[in-house]
């Protein structure tokens, strides 16, 4: 959440901003209004129990002067007023609160530097790559035997299976087979290879607690498009950012051991609720899907240099892929709750025609870490300070499956993949019919 002290020292700073996101003026007024509730019930509840204080003196004063009567009629008044010192506690506790939850629902200043833009469509490319670029190769065109989408490929070449998938869970739960179910596992090998030891691997458990939800920003504003076990009070996570944020929940670390880097491959939820009238195909938007997620702890002079760090992997693995992408610099419109800046990466698939995103890399400053709480001690001395969250996916697989059938679709209907994944494929990297 954003610094309750901005709100109150710069009101008018963080109205700018969040309108730079569409967020109403009321909408911040409304938290401000609620602050200054709450810091009023509070000073009246301090005055009240100082007086109870003070009262209670008093009556111990008058039963040793042996004043009975004296010591009756100030007791009387302490206990009145001690009735009242509770409902302002009460009224205190209330509408603080009411502020949590206000916090909780505003989303992050965006960075300066991110674009401004409405939505999606003024998001601002910065750059792309295709195979053959660095030697001076025009952008491939869309061939005649790449224009098949990846689930006509691959029902044909029995690698994957989405009406069975239906039949076990309901649509867009996925079915993988033989070599395609392989080729997911390959995917994520490659993956976690690629990035450690430099981001220690994590497995963390992909049901988590309200807390932990609620510390990445996916609660409670976006309840509707997460899985909750309700009769645990667990939540399928849409994400392995969401444990990795909460990793260090609490925490004090040192200065000296950041940037604490660290990459997970996990099965990953979302409900896709608002997905209706929206392309929902094959593997287009799926409810159920395999992703590899690196995550940095930083400082706040360590997070830009660590989003670089994230973005320039992603985009590695791309390249090694041969898979031709672009790089969106998400405009403020479009920027995720959580996000003060996010880099989309989106894979070009020949055979639905369509630039698929298949990482988003953010910067979160302290927002997600005020959640949290996770802090750090300054090797120089000095108060404690929240830490920096950046995160990227690297990458999400049910795409770049998509993308890697698509693209690689021969004329005589097999599938060439790229040389990358041989160690993980058993070096085969021809996908023909069973």
């Amino acid at each position: 959440m954003i610094d309750i002290k901005a709100l109150r020292d710069e009101p008018a700073a963080v109205k700018a901003a969040l309108a730079r996101r569409g967020v109403a003026a009321s909408e911040v007024d409304a938290v401000i209004e609620a602050d200054l509730a709450h810091r009023s019930r509070l000073a009246l509840d301090e005055s009240l129990r100082a007086e109870v204080k003070e009262l209670s003196r008093q009556v111990g004063q008058a039963k040793k002067a042996g004043d009975e009567a004296l010591a009756s009629e100030i007791s009387a008044r302490s206990r009145q007023i001690g009735e009242e010192q509770a409902s302002a506690a009460a009224a205190a506790t209330e509408a603080a609160e009411t502020v949590r939850q206000g916090l909780l629902y505003l989303p992050n200043l965006p960075a300066d530097d991110a674009p401004d833009g409405a939505g999606e469509a003024d998001n601002v490319e910065v750059r792309r790559w295709w195979p053959g670029l660095d030697a001076g190769r025009a952008e491939p065109g869309r061939q005649d035997h790449q224009q098949v989408p990846h689930w006509e490929i691959g029902e044909a070449l029995g690698l994957l299976d989405m009406e069975r998938g239906a039949r076990l869970s309901g649509s867009m739960f996925p079915l993988y087979r033989g070599a395609g179910a392989r080729l997911q596992r390959a995917l994520t090998a490659f993956a976690l290879d690629r990035h450690s030891p430099t981001y220690e691997e994590v497995r963390p458990p992909t049901v988590v607690l309200t807390e932990t939800m609620t510390a990445t920003g996916h609660l409670p504003k976006f309840a509707d498009d997460a899985y909750h076990l309700e009769r645990d009070d667990l939540w399928a996570i849409p994400t392995a950012e969401v444990p990795l944020t909460s990793m260090h929940r609490g925490d004090i670390l040192e200065e000296a051991v950041l940037p604490l880097r660290f990459t997970a491959g996990t099965t990953c939820y979302r409900r896709e609720a608002g997905s209706a009238g929206r392309d929902t195909r094959g593997l287009l938007r799926v409810h159920e899907f395999e992703k590899v997620e690196l995550f940095a702890y930083t400082t706040p002079a360590q997070a830009q240099a660590a989003q670089a760090d994230i973005l320039a992997r992603a985009e590695s693995m791309l390249v090694d892929l041969g898979l031709r992408y672009r790089v969106l610099d998400l405009c403020t419109g479009d920027l995720g709750g959580s996000s003060a800046r996010t880099f989309d990466l989106e894979a070009y698939a020949p055979g639905v025609d369509q630039w698929l995103e298949v990482s988003s890399v953010s910067w979160f400053r302290d927002y997600q870490a005020r959640r949290a709480n996770v802090r750090f001690r300054p090797t120089g001395g000095g108060p404690l300070q929240l830490v920096h969250t950046v995160n990227g996916s690297a990458l999400a697989w049910a795409r770049i499956w998509a993308a890697l059938i698509e693209n690689g679709r021969q004329e005589d209907g097999t599938v060439m993949l790229p040389e990358c994944l041989a160690p993980y494929m058993g070096g085969e990297l021809l996908l023909k019919a069973p």
